[in-house]
């Protein structure tokens, strides 16, 4: 045999495939916690849905693939009245609940949206559920749902604790696929040994560039990127299934694996198992649909508001003051193309805030930009500098604060205070204070695309966790269909 040939012989799949595998069939969910910030996130989800639905550019991207097809016993897009095969179903609820930067969080070396996951888990929740129906059989129930939301997360949140994929270039929705993938193949009944080869398949597919969430590439494609990664996952799930064999050292091989070929031929480093630790510490974007790392800087620009709004023409410097991977990823200076171009950029987020008060949705727009020259006048005159204990902090397993501060500082050498904020709203440590908020927010995304009386309904079953557990999937998603 000559010395540089290949052997062939399959070896045993790689240690995090089966880790992965053996978390979504065996491990066994048993935190109140996790199962009651599942439902709030489940509700908040839905209603970023909702509301991106009043967004042409959004709905331009829905619906069949060939007008007019239906699926018999389909699954349903919220908000909407199509009915649609589960991989397609997937890529439209992912694109709808992703849209608007709105959706909840998880800040660590990567970051990344984890309920993103939920339209592969719904899309294939709901068809399982009607076709069960139309057989006789029972179908899933939204404690099922919720129990893959909370695995999903996990899955997606503990890859990204202590590795970085944005360093290599890589985007995060590549966890989205992988975590998707998994919890999709046990919701169809795989066995561990499918789930492993569904895995393999998700990593095997690579990674996309960040390259359109930074300039000057900014784009539309982060908004319907994590959709995307959804309805690949319901594939590749729907494949294995089907016979697909796997990929098992799509890893670890040498040179033609994932880590040598796209991580630096680094392993993947893990600070924990997997259990229930990342839904319990979501990030429920709250007050603002704006990027996470800014949270906390557009709520002390709404602080400071006041103090300035009667001064706009005499400010002569703001400071903000911040961590290291907000620099890196939202710090922007020179023209913002579009909203996506503007809901990453920090500077843009604390100027609109400082002369209105709230940041919105429609703060993004073309329009709004345009029409009001003094938030670029305001972007030129701020200075963006790292805290290094906000760095280290952001990183703490045991704080995991997104902090920011902002100063005024006006021309005739007077100065605002300076407004800190160490944990945004939607951070576990402000639950009591964001919870009633949170729900307040679903309940209007709710109105706008509901009437009152229907948005009740779904409102007083959102609000009750046994009652919406026990709630069959295909009768929950029935509440949100527009005939």
């Amino acid at each position: 045999m000559t010395g540089n040939a290949d052997r062939t012989e399959r070896p045993p799949p790689d240690a995090e495939l089966g880790d992965i595998a053996r978390y979504v069939s065996d491990y066994v969910v048993d935190s109140d916690e996790a199962y009651e910030t599942a439902r709030n996130c489940l509700l908040d989800t839905l209603g970023c849905g909702l509301l991106a639905l009043r967004f042409p550019e959004c709905t331009k991207l829905l619906g069949p693939l060939v007008p007019g097809t239906t699926v018999a016993h389909g699954a349903r897009v919220p908000g909407t009245s199509h009915e649609l095969d589960p991989v397609k179903a997937a890529w439209d609820i992912g694109c709808t609940v992703r849209w608007l930067d709105y959706n909840d969080t998880w800040l660590a070396a990567e970051w990344g949206h984890p309920s993103d996951n939920l339209g592969a888990i719904l899309a294939t929740a709901d068809y399982l559920s009607r076709t069960a129906v139309a057989r006789g059989a029972p179908p899933l129930t939204m404690r099922d749902v919720l129990t893959a939301m909370i695995k999903a997360h996990e899955i997606q949140g503990v890859l990204a604790l202590e590795n970085s994929y944005n360093r290599v270039g890589l985007d995060h929705v590549l966890l989205v696929r992988v975590a998707s993938t998994a919890v999709v193949t046990g919701l169809l009944g795989g066995t561990y040994d499918q789930i492993v080869d569904a895995v393999s398949q998700a990593w095997v597919d690579g990674c996309a560039l960040r390259t359109y969430r930074h300039a000057p590439n900014a784009g539309s494609r982060k908004s319907w990127a994590a959709g995307d990664a959804t309805s690949r996952a319901v594939r590749l799930a729907l494949i294995t299934l089907n016979g697909e064999m796997g990929i098992p050292t799509v890893l670890t091989a040498r040179n033609w694996g994932f880590y040598d070929v796209l991580f630096g031929g680094r392993p993947f480093a893990f600070q924990r198992p997997y259990g229930s630790y990342v839904m319990e510490h979501i990030l429920f974007k709250i007050a603002f649909p704006a990027e996470f790392h800014a949270q906390t800087a557009a709520e002390a620009a709404v602080r400071l508001h006041p103090q300035v709004r009667d001064r706009i023409d005499d400010i002569a410097r703001i400071e903000i003051t911040t961590h290291e991977s907000a620099i890196r990823i939202i710090s922007k200076s020179g023209p913002l193309a579009n909203p996506a171009d503007r809901d990453h950029c920090l500077q843009y987020m604390v100027a609109v805030p400082l002369l209105y008060g709230a940041l919105s949705a429609e703060h993004y727009e073309d329009a709004f930009h345009a029409g009001d020259p003094r938030i670029d006048a305001l972007r030129e005159r701020m200075e963006v500098v790292e805290n290094e204990r906000y760095s280290r902090d952001y990183h703490d397993p045991d704080k995991r604060s997104i902090a920011n501060a902002i100063q005024v500082f006006f021309a005739d050498g007077t100065h605002t205070e300076r407004v800190a904020v160490e944990y945004p709203l939607g951070h576990r440590r402000r639950r009591a204070e964001g919870i009633p908020l949170l729900e307040r927010k679903f309940e209007a995304n709710l109105l706008s695309r509901f009437p009152a009386s229907r948005s009740e309904s779904i409102m007083a079953l959102g609000l009750d966790q046994q009652r919406l557990e026990a709630t069959p999937v295909d009768r929950f998603m029935d509440l949100f269909v527009i005939n």
